[in-house]
């Protein structure tokens, strides 16, 4: 099977010669590394660039996936032509990250396509501050989902699946270097209209509590992952769209529905979270 035959390796992915030894005899390099929120600002521009040197020291492509901070307050679908405009610190250095990337392939040093996804959504996905481990173990044991904006604002989810298979597609098409494409993502919905279908999959009911802002930032004080969740909170209050209508014409493919999606959710999310209930 595929997975058999995965070589595992562990490192840091900073260091050029590491970086090096793991992208040797590649053809087309993934890099998909995050830091923890309150590790972006010392950790994500190393990695990144670690990720840059395998690819270009083996002689093979790169597909980067990022995600929508650097466009900042929006107003409509974000597209792949909406202004770079960060207004919080984690946006900015994914501005900064997604100029060393085209500068990089301007200068001809390797082939970069950049894959732009929302939140991700799905079985695994823990670590989302909306829908991740936390919402699951407030919901199996029986309390509300807590939501940092507007609970009836739309805002749209990354299937996890969706994005993998983008990424492959890209990796898989010459003409998609040199560009960035975003994830094709499912219509938008609220964190309330999200949360009662989960709770129409479980059985049961699930009440949306709003985090005061003055909460949240009173909490970041003496909590520096609380602190990073309380900056990007923003991205909840208003309606927040993804067009990944450009993807869809040149590679074909749609977003799983999301009624699929829920229910592979929900059937992971038991096997892993519902012992919180019987506790």
């Amino acid at each position: 099977s595929p997975t058999e035959r995965l070589e595992r390796a562990s490192g840091d992915l900073a260091d050029r010669a590491f970086a090096e030894s793991v992208g040797r005899g590649a053809s087309v390099v993934y890099d998909c590394t995050s830091p923890p929120y309150d590790r972006w600002l010392t950790d994500l521009l190393p990695l990144a660039r670690g990720a840059m040197h395998a690819a270009a020291s083996a002689g093979a492509k790169l597909v980067a996936l990022d995600n929508l901070y650097m466009y900042g307050r929006t107003e409509g679908p974000m597209t792949e032509d909406t202004p770079i405009a960060p207004c919080s610190k984690k946006g900015e250095i994914r501005a900064r990250l997604a100029e060393e990337r085209a500068e990089a392939s301007a200068r001809g040093e390797l082939a970069i396509a950049t894959a732009r996804a929302s939140d991700f959504f799905g079985p695994g996905v823990v670590r989302q501050t909306t829908f991740g481990e936390r919402f699951w173990q407030r919901v199996f044991a029986g309390k509300s989902a807590q939501c940092f904006g507007d609970p009836d604002a739309p805002h749209a989810l990354a299937y996890a699946p969706d994005v993998a298979r983008a990424l492959v597609t890209l990796g898989e098409h010459d003409e998609a270097f040199g560009r960035v494409w975003h994830v094709p993502t499912a219509p938008p919905e609220s964190m309330r209209a999200m949360t009662q279908r989960i709770a129409a999959a479980l059985g049961v009911t699930i009440r949306v509590a709003r985090v005061p802002r003055l909460a949240l930032r009173a909490f970041g004080l003496v909590e520096p992952l609380a602190r990073e969740v309380a900056e990007m909170a923003y991205q909840w209050d208003a309606p927040y769209v993804v067009d990944g209508s450009r993807f869809t014409a040149a590679f074909g493919g749609a977003p799983t529905p999301i009624a699929e999606v829920v229910r592979a959710t929900v059937h992971w999310a038991r096997s892993n979270f519902a012992h919180a209930r019987a506790a």
